[in-house]
Protein backbone atom coordinates (compact mmCIF):
# COMPACT_ATOMS: atom_id res chain seq x y z
CA UNK A 1 0.00 0.00 0.00
CA UNK A 2 1.35 3.40 -0.98
CA UNK A 3 2.23 5.57 1.99
CA UNK A 4 0.43 8.90 2.26
CA UNK A 5 3.03 11.68 2.02
CA UNK A 6 2.40 14.29 4.69
CA UNK A 7 3.64 17.83 5.34
CA UNK A 8 3.59 19.02 8.96
CA UNK A 9 2.87 22.76 9.16
CA UNK A 10 3.83 23.97 12.63
CA UNK A 11 6.38 21.94 14.57
CA UNK A 12 5.85 22.73 18.22
CA UNK A 13 4.17 20.39 20.74
CA UNK A 14 1.04 19.54 18.78
CA UNK A 15 3.01 19.19 15.55
CA UNK A 16 5.26 16.66 17.23
CA UNK A 17 2.26 14.64 18.41
CA UNK A 18 0.91 14.54 14.87
CA UNK A 19 4.32 13.62 13.47
CA UNK A 20 4.57 10.60 15.77
CA UNK A 21 1.02 9.66 14.79
CA UNK A 22 1.81 9.86 11.06
CA UNK A 23 4.77 7.53 11.43
CA UNK A 24 2.89 5.10 13.67
CA UNK A 25 -0.05 5.10 11.26
CA UNK A 26 2.00 4.14 8.23
CA UNK A 27 2.31 7.56 6.64
CA UNK A 28 5.50 9.31 5.56
CA UNK A 29 6.53 12.86 6.48
CA UNK A 30 8.07 14.40 3.39
CA UNK A 31 8.19 18.07 4.44
CA UNK A 32 7.78 20.40 7.38
CA UNK A 33 7.38 24.13 7.85
CA UNK A 34 8.01 26.35 10.85
CA UNK A 35 8.30 30.03 11.62
CA UNK A 36 12.09 29.84 12.02
CA UNK A 37 14.66 27.92 10.02
CA UNK A 38 16.19 26.56 13.22
CA UNK A 39 12.89 25.06 14.43
CA UNK A 40 12.14 23.53 11.03
CA UNK A 41 15.58 21.96 10.70
CA UNK A 42 15.56 20.61 14.24
CA UNK A 43 12.18 18.97 13.63
CA UNK A 44 13.37 17.60 10.27
CA UNK A 45 16.42 16.03 11.89
CA UNK A 46 14.39 14.44 14.69
CA UNK A 47 11.77 12.91 12.38
CA UNK A 48 14.02 12.28 9.37
CA UNK A 49 12.12 14.71 7.15
CA UNK A 50 13.83 15.41 3.81
CA UNK A 51 12.65 19.00 3.39
CA UNK A 52 12.33 21.84 5.91
CA UNK A 53 11.17 25.36 5.12
CA UNK A 54 9.88 28.57 6.62
CA UNK A 55 7.50 29.04 3.67
CA UNK A 56 4.51 26.84 4.46
CA UNK A 57 2.55 27.80 1.36
CA UNK A 58 5.38 26.66 -0.89
CA UNK A 59 4.49 23.10 0.12
CA UNK A 60 0.95 23.40 -1.26
CA UNK A 61 2.27 22.87 -4.78
CA UNK A 62 4.88 20.29 -3.82
CA UNK A 63 4.71 17.11 -5.87
CA UNK A 64 5.78 14.94 -2.95
CA UNK A 65 2.97 16.03 -0.59
CA UNK A 66 -0.47 14.38 -0.55
CA UNK A 67 -1.81 15.89 2.66
CA UNK A 68 -1.00 18.62 5.16
CA UNK A 69 -1.37 18.66 8.93
CA UNK A 70 -1.94 22.29 9.94
CA UNK A 71 -1.07 23.12 13.54
CA UNK A 72 -0.22 26.81 13.29
CA UNK A 73 -1.68 29.74 15.23
CA UNK A 74 -5.42 29.90 14.55
CA UNK A 75 -5.07 32.90 12.24
CA UNK A 76 -3.52 30.68 9.58
CA UNK A 77 -5.87 27.68 9.85
CA UNK A 78 -8.36 28.77 7.20
CA UNK A 79 -5.99 30.42 4.69
CA UNK A 80 -3.54 27.52 4.79
CA UNK A 81 -6.32 24.93 4.52
CA UNK A 82 -7.76 26.78 1.52
CA UNK A 83 -4.37 27.00 -0.19
CA UNK A 84 -3.61 23.31 0.24
CA UNK A 85 -7.08 22.25 -0.88
CA UNK A 86 -6.93 24.47 -3.96
CA UNK A 87 -3.68 22.72 -4.83
CA UNK A 88 -5.39 19.32 -4.54
CA UNK A 89 -4.16 18.31 -1.08
CA UNK A 90 -6.13 16.83 1.81
CA UNK A 91 -5.95 18.46 5.23
CA UNK A 92 -5.93 17.58 8.90
CA UNK A 93 -6.77 20.91 10.48
CA UNK A 94 -6.19 21.48 14.17
CA UNK A 95 -9.02 22.90 16.26
CA UNK A 96 -10.46 25.46 16.31
CA UNK A 97 -11.26 25.11 12.63
CA UNK A 98 -10.75 28.83 12.00
CA UNK A 99 -10.79 32.24 13.66
CA UNK A 100 -14.57 32.38 13.35
CA UNK A 101 -17.56 30.63 11.77
CA UNK A 102 -17.38 32.77 8.62
CA UNK A 103 -13.88 31.50 7.85
CA UNK A 104 -14.88 27.95 8.81
CA UNK A 105 -17.77 28.07 6.33
CA UNK A 106 -15.32 29.02 3.56
CA UNK A 107 -13.18 25.99 4.41
CA UNK A 108 -16.22 23.70 4.41
CA UNK A 109 -17.39 25.06 1.05
CA UNK A 110 -13.93 24.60 -0.49
CA UNK A 111 -13.72 21.02 0.78
CA UNK A 112 -17.04 20.22 -0.92
CA UNK A 113 -16.11 22.02 -4.12
CA UNK A 114 -12.66 20.49 -4.40
CA UNK A 115 -13.74 17.07 -3.06
CA UNK A 116 -11.01 17.18 -0.45
CA UNK A 117 -10.74 15.19 2.78
CA UNK A 118 -10.67 17.57 5.75
CA UNK A 119 -10.54 16.27 9.32
CA UNK A 120 -10.85 18.81 12.16
CA UNK A 121 -8.78 17.85 15.19
CA UNK A 122 -11.38 17.27 17.89
CA UNK A 123 -9.36 14.30 19.07
CA UNK A 124 -11.37 13.38 22.18
CA UNK A 125 -13.83 11.61 19.87
CA UNK A 126 -11.17 8.90 19.60
CA UNK A 127 -10.83 8.28 23.36
CA UNK A 128 -12.12 4.99 24.78
CA UNK A 129 -13.95 6.64 27.68
CA UNK A 130 -15.74 9.11 25.43
CA UNK A 131 -16.96 6.34 23.13
CA UNK A 132 -18.02 4.25 26.12
CA UNK A 133 -20.13 7.14 27.44
CA UNK A 134 -21.65 7.73 24.00
CA UNK A 135 -22.61 4.05 23.90
CA UNK A 136 -24.25 4.22 27.34
CA UNK A 137 -26.30 7.25 26.30
CA UNK A 138 -27.26 5.86 22.89
CA UNK A 139 -28.41 2.59 24.49
CA UNK A 140 -31.06 4.53 26.39
CA UNK A 141 -29.68 3.47 29.76
CA UNK A 142 -29.79 7.01 31.18
CA UNK A 143 -33.19 7.68 29.66
CA UNK A 144 -33.96 11.09 28.21
CA UNK A 145 -30.97 13.39 28.59
CA UNK A 146 -31.86 16.47 30.60
CA UNK A 147 -28.53 18.23 30.89
CA UNK A 148 -24.76 17.84 30.67
CA UNK A 149 -21.84 19.56 32.35
CA UNK A 150 -18.49 19.86 30.62
CA UNK A 151 -15.11 21.29 31.50
CA UNK A 152 -12.31 22.90 29.54
CA UNK A 153 -10.27 24.39 32.37
CA UNK A 154 -6.54 24.55 33.11
CA UNK A 155 -6.02 24.66 36.88
CA UNK A 156 -2.97 26.68 37.91
CA UNK A 157 -1.66 26.97 34.37
CA UNK A 158 -2.33 28.74 31.10
CA UNK A 159 -0.57 29.19 27.76
CA UNK A 160 1.49 32.16 26.65
CA UNK A 161 2.60 33.45 23.27
CA UNK A 162 0.16 33.55 20.39
CA UNK A 163 -2.59 31.81 22.39
CA UNK A 164 -3.05 35.03 24.37
CA UNK A 165 -3.07 37.37 21.36
CA UNK A 166 -6.48 37.95 19.81
CA UNK A 167 -5.06 38.83 16.38
CA UNK A 168 -3.47 35.36 16.17
CA UNK A 169 -5.89 33.23 18.22
CA UNK A 170 -9.27 34.85 17.65
CA UNK A 171 -10.35 33.95 21.17
CA UNK A 172 -8.91 32.77 24.44
CA UNK A 173 -9.72 29.89 26.77
CA UNK A 174 -13.13 29.31 25.20
CA UNK A 175 -11.67 28.83 21.71
CA UNK A 176 -8.71 26.89 23.09
CA UNK A 177 -10.17 24.74 25.88
CA UNK A 178 -13.93 25.20 25.98
CA UNK A 179 -14.28 23.97 22.42
CA UNK A 180 -12.96 20.57 23.55
CA UNK A 181 -15.74 20.33 26.12
CA UNK A 182 -18.35 21.54 23.63
CA UNK A 183 -17.39 18.94 21.03
CA UNK A 184 -17.12 16.12 23.57
CA UNK A 185 -20.60 16.79 24.95
CA UNK A 186 -22.01 17.04 21.45
CA UNK A 187 -20.39 13.76 20.39
CA UNK A 188 -21.69 11.89 23.45
CA UNK A 189 -25.19 13.19 22.66
CA UNK A 190 -24.90 11.93 19.04
CA UNK A 191 -24.20 15.34 17.51
CA UNK A 192 -27.37 17.37 18.09
CA UNK A 193 -27.59 20.86 16.61
CA UNK A 194 -27.50 23.95 18.84
CA UNK A 195 -30.64 26.06 19.07
CA UNK A 196 -29.68 28.70 21.66
CA UNK A 197 -26.44 29.84 23.27
CA UNK A 198 -26.05 32.05 26.34
CA UNK A 199 -22.65 32.90 27.80
CA UNK A 200 -20.67 34.99 30.24
CA UNK A 201 -17.03 35.29 29.18
CA UNK A 202 -14.30 37.44 30.69
CA UNK A 203 -10.64 37.99 31.54
CA UNK A 204 -9.71 37.72 35.23
CA UNK A 205 -6.36 35.93 35.57
CA UNK A 206 -3.96 37.57 33.13
CA UNK A 207 -2.99 40.68 31.23
CA UNK A 208 -3.99 39.90 27.63
CA UNK A 209 -6.74 40.74 25.16
CA UNK A 210 -8.47 37.34 25.15
CA UNK A 211 -10.72 35.55 27.64
CA UNK A 212 -9.51 33.23 30.40
CA UNK A 213 -12.90 32.49 31.99
CA UNK A 214 -16.22 31.46 30.54
CA UNK A 215 -19.51 29.75 31.25
CA UNK A 216 -21.59 28.76 28.24
CA UNK A 217 -25.11 27.31 28.21
CA UNK A 218 -26.22 25.54 25.03
CA UNK A 219 -29.75 24.33 24.33
CA UNK A 220 -29.76 21.49 21.78
CA UNK A 221 -32.47 20.61 19.31
CA UNK A 222 -33.40 17.53 21.34
CA UNK A 223 -34.21 19.70 24.35
CA UNK A 224 -31.14 18.91 26.49
CA UNK A 225 -29.00 21.72 27.89
CA UNK A 226 -25.19 21.68 28.19
CA UNK A 227 -23.26 23.91 30.56
CA UNK A 228 -19.62 24.33 29.56
CA UNK A 229 -16.90 25.88 31.73
CA UNK A 230 -13.71 27.18 30.12
CA UNK A 231 -10.65 28.73 31.67
CA UNK A 232 -6.93 29.17 32.11
CA UNK A 233 -5.03 29.52 35.39
CA UNK A 234 -8.04 28.76 37.56
CA UNK A 235 -7.30 27.67 41.13
CA UNK A 236 -9.38 24.51 40.70
CA UNK A 237 -10.97 22.38 37.98
CA UNK A 238 -13.76 19.94 38.78
CA UNK A 239 -12.58 17.52 36.09
CA UNK A 240 -9.79 17.27 33.53
CA UNK A 241 -10.47 19.12 30.31
CA UNK A 242 -13.07 17.41 28.11
CA UNK A 243 -14.45 15.86 31.31
CA UNK A 244 -18.20 15.51 30.84
CA UNK A 245 -21.20 14.53 32.98
CA UNK A 246 -24.54 13.52 31.48
CA UNK A 247 -27.74 13.62 33.54
CA UNK A 248 -30.74 11.67 32.22
CA UNK A 249 -34.15 11.11 33.73
CA UNK A 250 -33.16 7.50 34.48
CA UNK A 251 -29.46 7.71 35.14
CA UNK A 252 -26.12 9.45 34.97
CA UNK A 253 -22.86 8.81 33.12
CA UNK A 254 -19.53 10.62 33.32
CA UNK A 255 -16.04 10.44 31.89
CA UNK A 256 -12.62 11.25 33.31
CA UNK A 257 -13.10 9.22 35.47
CA UNK A 258 -15.75 6.96 33.92
CA UNK A 259 -18.81 6.09 35.94
CA UNK A 260 -22.47 5.34 35.33
CA UNK A 261 -25.28 5.46 37.89
CA UNK A 262 -28.25 3.66 36.41
CA UNK A 263 -31.55 2.13 37.50
CA UNK A 264 -31.22 -1.58 36.77
CA UNK A 265 -34.36 -3.70 37.31
CA UNK A 266 -35.69 -0.98 39.57
CA UNK A 267 -32.58 -0.97 41.78
CA UNK A 268 -30.08 1.86 41.60
CA UNK A 269 -26.52 0.81 40.96
CA UNK A 270 -23.08 2.16 40.13
CA UNK A 271 -21.54 0.74 36.99
CA UNK A 272 -18.04 1.08 35.64
CA UNK A 273 -16.73 0.25 32.16
CA UNK A 274 -14.50 -2.74 31.54
CA UNK A 275 -10.96 -2.29 32.91
CA UNK A 276 -9.48 -1.58 29.48
CA UNK A 277 -11.86 1.37 29.01
CA UNK A 278 -9.93 3.88 31.07
CA UNK A 279 -8.63 7.31 30.30
CA UNK A 280 -5.75 7.22 27.86
CA UNK A 281 -2.89 8.18 30.16
CA UNK A 282 -0.78 9.04 27.16
CA UNK A 283 -2.83 11.20 24.81
CA UNK A 284 -0.52 10.14 22.01
CA UNK A 285 -2.72 7.05 21.65
CA UNK A 286 -5.75 9.24 20.90
CA UNK A 287 -3.83 11.27 18.33
CA UNK A 288 -2.71 7.98 16.79
CA UNK A 289 -6.29 6.78 16.33
CA UNK A 290 -7.26 10.13 14.87
CA UNK A 291 -4.42 10.00 12.36
CA UNK A 292 -5.24 6.41 11.38
CA UNK A 293 -8.79 7.55 10.63
CA UNK A 294 -7.55 10.51 8.60
CA UNK A 295 -5.11 8.45 6.53
CA UNK A 296 -7.77 5.79 5.91
CA UNK A 297 -10.18 8.48 4.69
CA UNK A 298 -7.51 9.92 2.39
CA UNK A 299 -7.03 6.48 0.85
CA UNK A 300 -10.74 5.65 0.54
CA UNK A 301 -11.88 9.23 -0.33
CA UNK A 302 -14.63 9.10 2.28
CA UNK A 303 -15.62 12.00 4.52
CA UNK A 304 -13.98 11.86 7.95
CA UNK A 305 -15.65 12.41 11.30
CA UNK A 306 -15.01 14.90 12.80
CA UNK A 307 -14.93 16.81 9.56
CA UNK A 308 -15.98 20.23 8.36
CA UNK A 309 -19.60 19.80 9.49
CA UNK A 310 -18.58 19.13 13.08
CA UNK A 311 -15.92 21.83 13.06
CA UNK A 312 -18.31 24.43 11.64
CA UNK A 313 -21.01 23.71 14.22
CA UNK A 314 -18.47 24.14 17.01
CA UNK A 315 -17.29 27.45 15.56
CA UNK A 316 -20.87 28.70 15.35
CA UNK A 317 -21.35 27.89 19.03
CA UNK A 318 -18.12 29.68 20.00
CA UNK A 319 -19.04 32.74 17.92
CA UNK A 320 -22.51 32.80 19.47
CA UNK A 321 -21.03 32.54 22.97
CA UNK A 322 -18.78 35.56 22.42
CA UNK A 323 -21.68 37.50 20.93
CA UNK A 324 -23.96 36.57 23.83
CA UNK A 325 -21.35 37.66 26.34
CA UNK A 326 -20.99 41.04 24.64
CA UNK A 327 -24.72 41.71 24.47
CA UNK A 328 -25.92 39.96 27.61
CA UNK A 329 -28.56 38.16 25.54
CA UNK A 330 -29.06 34.59 24.37
CA UNK A 331 -28.25 33.97 20.71
CA UNK A 332 -30.55 31.79 18.63
CA UNK A 333 -28.94 29.60 15.95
Amino acid sequence: MKKIRVAIIGVRGIGRRHARAVLAGGGRITACAARTRESAERFAEEFNVPRATTNALSLARAGDVDAAVICTPNKYHAPYALAFMEAGKDVLLEKPMAMNAREAARVAAAARRRKRVVLVGHMWRFADEVNWARGVVSSGAVGRVVRTAGYGVHAGWGPAGWFTQKRLAGGGALADMGIHAIDTARFILADPLPRRVYAAVGTHYGDYDVDDTGVVMITWDGGATSVIESGWRHPHADRPYAGTQVYGDQGYVAIFPPEARLSVSGHPGIHLPSPETTRDRDRQQIYGRQMEHFLACVRSRREPTPGTREGLVNMRIVDAAYRSSRTGRAVRL
